[in-house]
């Protein structure tokens, strides 16, 4: 499962901060930042100095992202 941040990002267009004022507010390393903005999973402890900064939920936050599962093939598909 892959953890998308693009809805912490239009909070932040919609309530005219940036990404700096939000690391200011929530008490979050700009490593955290950097690793959000890759898309990389954070704790939930820094989801939810997030959440409080801002005053909303998780879901309003992120979402997530089935990641796609290889489908088995028979031996038989590589003798092809």
């Amino acid at each position: 499962m892959e953890i998308l941040y693009k809805k912490l990002w239009k909070v932040l267009i919609d309530r005219d901060m940036t990404q700096t004022d939000l690391r200011k507010a929530a008490g979050i390393s700009s490593s955290t930042l950097a690793q959000m903005n890759k898309n990389i999973p954070v704790t939930t402890a820094v989801v939810e100095k997030i959440c409080k900064a801002l005053q909303c939920k998780p879901d309003d936050i992120l979402n997530t992202k089935e990641l796609r599962s290889i489908k088995p093939r028979k031996i038989s598909e590589y003798k092809k």
